[in-house]
């Protein structure tokens, strides 16, 4: 029964190890309970065939199982997935022998010990096996793309696994100098599992809180980017100011042509000409709405739609974004747009529809886009479109700025697709 327990405990923890392992260094294409739920089953299979003690089957689908979890649930090749696995079985094969060996020189009266010597040679076991392979993310970490800069500081990290070893080592000289009495016995190798389960936990929730100063930074990234394209887009309205002031004046420049051909200088004329023609306030603009910022933003965007040849239609009704701060009208509809632009590019008559219209008698703006999309998407918990770029980790910021939004206002977001138009729908609403 203790055996059987050990080996749960085993699989458990490699389990727990391997999926730290792949997390850190590899982008995944599956969902993280798909990722989960395949784990599972497969160190299910590696349980039961433990069962029969037959150390050269165990190591061969040890192998060949790790191997298959990392090519289907991780954007690698097959010979480089095998190679991971075979990596990681060569790790744990040498810990378990390592600690073998260890025990076996300095402690062979305790390692013989069926009950406290094989629970203390299983937890030192994985210790080791953690150990070695934290050491290994922190050499190969930088070759992978989809991982952050290495940090050094993450170094002294090691004291943690380092201390636990030692303790394991200061518990295996006391047993093997004294005997236990039996509290005293369980309460040791209670210490030896809580060490094993307290190393896991630090360097999880280390990576956890990495991750969420990446997120934090990439916000912080988003932000800076809309900022910059709020002044962008005051830029651009007021170019059309300076273009309505020069089209109001275009009276007074005929005014001083007429001056300067009655004095028969066609020099002059053609030079004033070229001037008045090089100036960024006579640029071409369209006019889509009443709001300048607004327009602005979907003026750029009509003309990326021209250039990928997507149909752009759009319903602004008048003063139906008045209410809505420019860098918010910045963020919002930039975020919809440059989704609904992805999504509809490369699609033979694609089009992109955005209405957005003030609800009478009520105080709510309505804003809805409905794109063409080849593909149903993949959702989240929330009902929300997950990123399909190749590096997740640094993607789906759009989503969340649009949300961010949305809640600001006091809104609903809604997005579905429609299998049967191949269309995407974005519905929001908006509380001025």
């Amino acid at each position: 029964m203790t055996h059987t327990i050990l080996l749960l405990f085993s699989f458990f923890v490699e389990a727990v190890i391997l999926w730290q392992y792949t997390s850190h260094l590899f982008v995944s294409n599956r969902a993280w309970k798909t990722r989960l739920a395949l784990l599972t089953l497969l160190y299910a299979m590696l349980f039961l065939l433990s069962l029969f003690s037959n150390t050269g089957v165990n190591v061969i689908c040890f192998f060949a199982l790790n191997g298959l979890f990392l090519y289907t649930q991780f954007k690698l090749k097959w010979m480089l997935a095998l190679f991971h696995s075979a990596m990681l079985t060569a790790i744990m094969g040498v810990s378990e022998l390592a600690s073998f060996g260890i025990m076996s020189r300095f402690s062979p009266h305790f390692l013989s010990d069926a009950g406290a010597g094989l629970v203390f040679y299983t937890v030192f076991s994985k210790i080791f096996f953690f150990a070695a392979i934290y050491i290994l993310l922190q050499v190969c970490k930088e070759k992978f793309s989809n991982v952050e800069p290495y940090d050094h500081s993450e170094i002294f990290l090691m004291l943690i696994p380092i201390s636990s070893i030692f303790i394991m080592f200061t518990f295996i000289a006391i047993g093997e100098t004294s005997s236990f009495a039996s509290p005293i016995n369980f309460m040791v190798t209670a210490c030896a599992v809580f060490l094993l389960l307290l190393n896991l936990l630090v360097f999880g929730s280390n990576h956890h809180n990495r991750k969420k100063s990446r997120e934090f930074t990439d916000m912080q990234l988003l932000l800076q980017k809309e900022s910059d394209s709020v002044e962008y887009y005051e830029m651009l309205v007021s170019q059309n100011e300076n273009q309505s002031i020069v089209i109001h004046d275009i009276k007074k420049h005929l005014q001083s042509i007429q001056l300067l051909n009655e004095k028969n200088a066609p020099d002059k004329i053609n030079a004033y000409i070229q001037q008045l023609l090089a100036s960024s306030a006579l640029k071409e603009t369209s006019r889509i709405c009443d709001n300048e910022m607004l327009n602005a933003i979907l003026c750029r965007y009509q003309r990326q739609c021209n250039d990928k040849h997507i149909v752009f239609l759009t319903d602004i009704r008048s003063n139906a974004v008045e209410n809505i701060y420019q860098h918010d009208l910045t963020s919002l509809f930039c975020n919809l747009l440059d989704n609904a632009v992805e999504s509809a590019e490369n699609i033979p008559d694609s089009f992109i529809e955005l209405t957005v219209e003030k609800k009478e008698h009520s105080s709510f703006i309505v804003i809805i886009v409905i794109n063409s999309c080849r593909n149903t998407p993949v959702y989240d918990q929330n009902g929300l479109p997950v990123s399909h770029k190749t590096d997740s980790k640094r993607h789906g910021f759009g989503i969340k700025s649009i949300k961010k939004v949305v809640k600001q206002y006091q809104g609903d977001l809604q997005m579905y697709y429609d299998d049967i138009s191949g269309t995407f729908h974005t519905i929001i609403t908006l509380k001025h």
